[in-house]
């Protein structure tokens, strides 16, 4: 099987991968189609311009998956080669596998596999196109690790592979990623504020951005305007709807995001389309806006939200304190239901998070703090680790608390900045069953010591050791490294200015 179609062919797709294109990486060309200039583009930004123009590894990976995929066995696939009823040959040009069958291989490729699939030629470009148009790519990626590298240059972010064990180095859009602050990851998209202290959602693998509604139509902020009538400043208020803590202060555009943004979620919703949610401070309270609003909505009145998922049209919210609470954004009024009261741990914690179990259930996770340090000596650094989890199982229903969860056999966790996950390390190789991996989300990390060390790593559950995710750390302090979970569908949502 050959690479290319022809000599142009092949030109056109070793150049647009191996020079950096323009702005986002689209090739200039007018006479090239969108797919085939989106795949150059993505080519490029993860660096595999060597493998698109020398497919013999792509190759192989279609001969695994064809046997899985046919249902053949290994003496069946050498009859196929040697009398191929399903390649169509035309004279003058190289074999080829039939559309459907390179769609249904490449629907089971992880992305990076499939990127370098949807470069090697125009047959193959065109599967990967329709692929992605018809909504038939779903496989289930495994989370990586985006950070940000002095090295790779301001607009650069780096995604570390788990199943590859490799970075990738991804272009986005300005404003520059290693200027915005990273307080969300969810559905593949980061949610990003910038030195504005205003909101996107990026997704790093298309390169898309979308603005949130604006900061100031958050409940705690007013805008403060210049004799030109330009934004200036921000006021920003320290009440929440039970006790106001002191007189509002007068803010950098800047400086907001220091004091006010904390976490963020991306949630996919039937009626809504996307919901985002945002824990903000004074408190850590809760506001959200759906595609479509031009503001956000606070939900008061209470405070100290930890974390968030999303479920058949409730959102979930846990508190510092061990609370769940279930808000119903379906309804013209919000409505709000306690789920579990107040659970006091034993030990020391850093964060509590909820996260959708694949049986059904919720799980209740206590992040538990093994070393400390908040008051060090004259010239030492603050910090803390991570030492063990608690793991609770919630019945959503009655939210009765129905065990404490010793070990997760073979499931896996991801804590942090992202969308709080249990995945099943069976469909996921690259994974370790009853670990947990973790990255740092601390508010005084997030926000305020920026240079400290990271609190990150791969906790084993059965005995509490944990190790480095890779080694050297190349990643900076700020903005904090956080997981992601790739994906390349359009972001079919848009919130109005």
């Amino acid at each position: 099987m050959k690479s290319g179609g022809t000599p142009e062919n092949n030109r056109r797709i070793a150049e647009a991968a191996y020079f950096p294109p323009p702005s986002l990486g689209l090739c200039k060309s007018s006479k090239i189609d969108f797919a085939y200039t989106e795949a150059c583009s993505l080519a490029w930004t993860m660096s595999l311009w060597s493998l698109a123009i020398h497919p013999a590894y792509l190759c192989s990976l279609v001969l695994r998956a064809l046997p899985r995929l046919l249902r053949l066995t290994p003496s069946s696939l050498k009859k196929l080669c040697k009398h191929p009823p399903l390649i169509k040959t035309m004279e003058g040009a190289s074999p080829e596998l039939p559309q459907d069958i390179l769609m249904g291989i490449f629907a089971t490729l992880e992305i990076p596999d499939l990127l370098r699939a949807g470069s090697v030629c125009s047959s193959w470009r065109s599967a990967y196109s329709r692929l992605r148009s018809l909504g038939h790519y779903t496989r289930p990626q495994t989370p990586c690790l985006l950070y940000t590298s002095e090295s790779a240059g301001e607009s650069v972010a780096c995604l570390y592979s788990l199943a590859e064990k490799r970075t990738y180095k991804l272009a986005l859009p300005g404003p520059p990623i290693r200027n915005r602050h990273l307080i969300g990851s969810s559905q593949g998209l980061l949610v990003t504020v910038d030195d504005r202290s205003e909101m996107h959602l990026v997704n790093p693998i298309t390169g898309e951005q979308i603005n949130l509604p604006s900061v100031i139509t958050v409940e705690h902020v007013k805008p403060i305007y210049n004799d030109s009538g330009a934004l200036h400043q921000y006021e920003y208020s320290y009440h929440t709807a039970k006790m106001v803590y002191g007189p509002p202060s007068i803010l950098a555009l800047g400086e907001l995001r220091n004091k006010l943004h904390h976490k963020a979620f991306v949630f996919s919703d039937t009626c809504n389309g996307y919901i985002v949610a945002l824990i903000h401070n004074p408190a850590s309270q809760l506001s959200v806006a759906r595609a479509g609003d031009d503001s956000w909505i606070w939900l008061p009145p209470y405070t100290n939200y930890d974390d968030c998922i999303y479920k058949n049209g409730l959102l979930y919210a846990v508190t510092s304190f061990g609370q769940i609470h279930a808000f119903d954004l379906s309804s013209p009024v919000l409505t709000m239901k306690m789920i579990t009261q107040e659970l006091e741990p034993e030990d020391r914690f850093l964060n509590t998070y909820i996260v959708q179990a694949p049986w059904g259930n919720l799980l209740q996770v206590w992040r538990l703090c093994e070393h400390c340090d908040l008051e060090p000596e004259p010239g030492a650094s603050v910090f803390w680790s991570t030492g063990k989890l608690k793991i609770y199982e919630v019945d959503a229903s009655s939210g009765e608390k129905i065990k404490k969860i010793s070990c997760l056999r073979d499931h896996v966790l991801f804590l942090g900045h992202n969308q709080s996950l249990c995945l099943t390390a069976q469909d996921y190789p690259a994974l370790k069953g009853n670990h947990a991996y973790f990255t740092d989300d601390s508010v005084l990390w997030t926000r305020g010591l920026k240079n400290n060390s990271r609190d990150m790593g791969i906790l084993d559950l059965g005995n509490n050791s944990r190790e480095e995710l890779f080694s050297p750390q190349l990643w900076s302090n700020c903005p904090a490294p956080v997981w992601i979970t790739p994906n390349l569908r359009k972001m079919n949502l848009a919130f109005n200015e």
